[in-house]
């Protein structure tokens, strides 16, 4: 497996990387959020930026990138999640494209959350932007109904990594336990197949096992909540390195 770096973390080597999202909806209340996560144990920030109510204006999450990056002092990870796989906000594909296309150009982060289902065109545009300016991708997708065939997973790991992605992520959620097994399973195989690094999960509480067994399996990184979780079964951050050391493989 390949290895990402940023700063001093090497996301595909040793433990899991823990990540933090920030949920905040004002600029007040992401830079409290911010300031918090600089003294959390965790590795990178995810600032969600579909959850902050400016985020449709022109320039202003470029703006407030820089301030939320200086405040952290760690990488950041920035993400508008679409409404269709479970973020707040529900915009066009253009929209979501000239958000991101602005912080690309005059914002601060080193790396961006590109969905794989939106259009190809808009895909490869912002991948070849990121990579122009330094910044990583997280290629992703997110089935918040349900745990598709093992195969699809791998499937869909697969093409992200075809398209470029500097890491593959995958979140599903499971209707039963055999589900959980699915998804990890999946992530076991598709580390055989796939040369990036890794992030996959099962979402809520039936599926909390899949964020902290990812050394044993191959996802390379995790989400952690802070205060306020991002995303179903997410493990406190406080509680997250000492399973993750617990359930170290060496």
């Amino acid at each position: 497996m390949s290895v990402v770096t940023i700063g001093n973390v090497k996301i595909g080597q040793g433990r899991p990387k823990i990540i933090v999202p920030i949920v905040g909806k004002t600029e007040a209340e992401i830079l409290k959020a911010a300031e918090e996560a600089k003294t959390l144990d965790c590795d990178l920030v995810e600032w969600r930026i579909d959850w902050y109510e400016n985020v449709t204006k022109e320039n202003e999450v470029a703006t407030l990138s820089k301030k939320v990056k200086e405040a952290i002092q760690k990488p950041l990870l920035v993400t508008f999640r679409s409404f269709k796989e479970g973020g707040e906000l529900e915009i066009s594909d253009d929209v979501y494209v000239s958000i991101y296309q602005d912080i690309l150009t005059n914002g601060q982060l080193d790396l961006l959350d590109v969905e794989l289902f939106m259009p190809e065109n808009y895909v490869t545009q912002l991948i070849d932007l990121a990579h122009e300016k330094g910044v990583k991708i997280v290629m992703c997708n997110h089935d918040f109904d349900a745990t598709p065939e093992k195969e699809e997973i791998i499937k869909r790991l697969v093409t992200m990594s075809n398209k470029g992605a500097d890491i593959c992520k995958i979140a599903v959620m499971p209707q039963s336990n055999l589900d959980v097994i699915t998804l990890l399973d999946a992530t076991r195989e598709a580390k055989l197949k796939i040369d990036q690094p890794l992030i996959t999960m099962s979402m809520g509480a039936l599926g909390m096992v899949s964020r902290v067994s990812g050394e044993a399996f191959g996802s390379a990184a995790t989400f952690g909540a802070a205060k306020k979780a991002s995303a179903p079964g997410q493990v406190p951050v406080g509680e997250l390195r000492q399973i993750l050391n617990t359930l170290k493989l060496s």
